[in-house]
């Protein structure tokens, strides 16, 4: 998923995610630092919010049903990951996957998981911090080798 395909997947969101909150589209547009117009505009698609729109939605709405269902994560995550370009966003307390999560393997303390929405890896250890993420499946490969390199920890289960 590239900055560009997530902004048009948001910005159709962001009439779903305005009648969630029960806001008036000048609530909404107030918010996220828009005119009424061109909030309208972009709830009928006739425009395409920009990024620091999407982002602003994203951070103040990120527990939003809207949001999670289009993409299958928590978008900050999803901004983050999206605006750092495939580098390692810091290590941050996840849930663990749920529904929006596929475990593709399990070595040591580590797991590597696919979202199946939007098809992107993520290394977790297992107390579901985040270590890494990436589009590329060999690169994830690559990082989760390198990571059991350097810890020296047995595998771990949880209780």
């Amino acid at each position: 998923m590239d900055k560009q395909y997530f902004t048009e997947l948001i910005s159709n969101q962001i009439r779903y995610v305005r009648l969630e909150q029960k806001f008036t589209q000048e609530r909404m547009a107030y918010l996220l630092g828009i005119s009424k117009k061109t909030l309208s505009q972009i709830e009928k698609e006739k425009k395409t919010a920009s990024w620091a729109v999407i982002v602003t939605l994203c951070a103040l709405f990120e527990e939003s049903t809207a949001l999670k269902k289009a993409i299958g994560d928590n978008p900050v995550d999803t901004v983050q990951f999206i605006a750092l370009e495939d580098s390692d966003p810091p290590k941050d307390k996840r849930l663990g996957g749920g529904i929006w999560w596929r475990e593709l393997k399990s070595s040591g303390p580590f797991r590597l998981q696919q979202n199946i929405i939007s098809k992107h890896y993520r290394i977790l250890d297992f107390h579901n911090y985040r270590y890494s993420s990436s589009f590329s499946k060999k690169e994830m490969m690559s990082r989760m080798n390198e990571l059991l390199k350097q810890c020296p920890l047995q595998p771990i289960f949880k209780k």
